[in-house]
């Protein structure tokens, strides 16, 4: 079995590719299932957030789960391929880590992605698809990243999606203190945003959730009004600035709904933030005058600013996660001799319990001890010397050297000349 890692993120797919390849939160346990169960994969794992949809697994055939992420999004396969990456062994461990420590994030750092991690594992540990492998793999994931926020800077000049957010709306509006802000949904990346835009201040705010209780704990935590989507017709013509992150799989926000609250407005602009993957308002809002609406990917250019203390902390989280790898391989070398180790040392026990056996009886029989002993002693040296000695003897020309050099170091024994 081979670790192998492989999927699509942001600096490999645009976000139509992305979104069709997310797996929701309801379905990820299925979705652990049908991989293990469809191919010969030991082990699997599943990261899905806004900005990457990554597998994790031990398998010797990494095609097939490659194949299967197509097929369980009814995609063809040369669909993907342009976007994919895949890592095997030592780039998969290396991966992992750099993910972890938000090296392979949009936004440099960010620590969001460790909770996305452990939610992966926890969706895999019920499905009972963590195995050893991973396990060890997403721990020491932690511990690296761990290590690079409290060694480095890479963490510094607080930098998210969430603060972009509320910069470009800004940018937009210039006083924040005068809008009326909607947020749509009551996720972690909403709760994000919620707190940076109440440090603003601004005029109103309001929770739209699926359901009303969930809408209602963030609302009071920001003195806020709370409603359900439902009431999203009537409410939207009354907000100037509109946050959406939900996991819906298809639009909440439709061209027609935005257009009506734009003429309700009477053309006042309406600033839109996307981050949901799917996408959450109908790309065709973006032809509509007097709206302003961005996705994920448009963040990109925003969150880069601000950024040099944590470039200049790169190479020290890089020289970290390298001499990390290098102990997770060691790991895994060591990991992969055991069943070797442990049929030797089998064998090793079957030609004791063999002589001890004999020697027994012979003891019962009343031989001479001594002699016993002896012949114990002899017993186990021709059983444990009989195979290496029959092979050396038997070998061909061509490996008898190379045999000769292993017997020695195996044995430890010095060549006379």
């Amino acid at each position: 079995m081979q670790l192998f890692a492989f999927g699509i993120n942001h600096n490999t797919a645009p976000l139509d590719v992305r979104e069709q390849v997310v797996f929701q939160e309801n379905t990820m346990e299925h979705a652990l299932h049908d991989l293990v169960g469809r191919n010969r994969i030991k082990e699997a794992a599943i990261v899905s957030t806004c900005n990457r949809t990554e597998v994790y697994c031990s398998t010797d055939k990494p095609e097939d789960a490659m194949h299967w992420l197509a097929d369980f999004h009814q995609l063809q396969v040369h669909e993907l391929e342009p976007y994919i990456y895949q890592l095997l062994h030592e780039k998969a461990v290396k991966h992992a880590f750099r993910v972890a420590s938000g090296l392979d994030s949009m936004v440099l750092g960010e620590p969001q992605i460790l909770g996305q991690l452990k939610n992966a594992v926890k969706s895999a540990e019920n499905a009972g698809t963590l195995g050893l492998l991973l396990h060890k793999l997403f721990q020491r994931s932690f511990f690296v990243a761990k290590e690079v926020r409290t060694s480095t800077e890479i963490g510094s000049n607080s930098v998210s999606m969430a603060a972009a957010a509320a910069r470009l709306a800004e940018r937009i509006f210039g006083d924040i203190g005068e809008q009326r802000v909607l947020f749509i949904g009551a996720g972690e990346m909403i709760d994000l945003c919620s707190s940076h835009f109440a440090a603003r201040d601004p005029k109103q705010i309001t929770v739209a959730n699926r359901t009303i209780d969930r809408a209602l704990a963030l609302s009071k935590r920001l003195n806020a009004k709370a409603i359900t989507l439902a009431d999203l017709p009537e409410q939207l013509a009354l907000h100037d600035i509109i946050i959406t992150c939900t996991a819906s799989p298809l639009p909440i926000l439709g061209k027609g709904m935005v257009e009506r609250a734009i003429k309700a407005r009477k053309h006042r602009p309406i600033f839109i933030v996307d981050l949901a993957v799917p996408r959450d308002v109908e790309s065709e809002v973006v032809e509509l005058d007097d709206v302003f609406l961005y996705y994920v990917d448009d963040l990109s250019d925003i969150v880069k600013e601000g950024m040099d203390a944590r470039q200049n902390a790169v190479a020290q989280a890089e020289s970290i996660i390298d001499h990390n790898v290098i102990d997770f391989m060691r790991w895994m070398a060591t990991r992969e001799l055991v069943p070797t180790i442990r049929a030797l040392r089998d064998q090793g026990e079957r030609y004791r319990r063999h002589e001890l056996d004999r020697a027994s009886k012979q003891l019962a029989k009343g031989e001479d001890p001594h002699k016993v002993i002896e012949s114990l002693s002899r017993g186990l040296m021709n059983k444990f010397l009989h195979i290496p000695s029959s092979t050396l003897n038997h070998s061909a020309a061509d490996e008898r050297e190379q045999l000769i050099e292993l017997i020695n170091r195996l044995y430890q024994l010095h060549r006379s000349q």
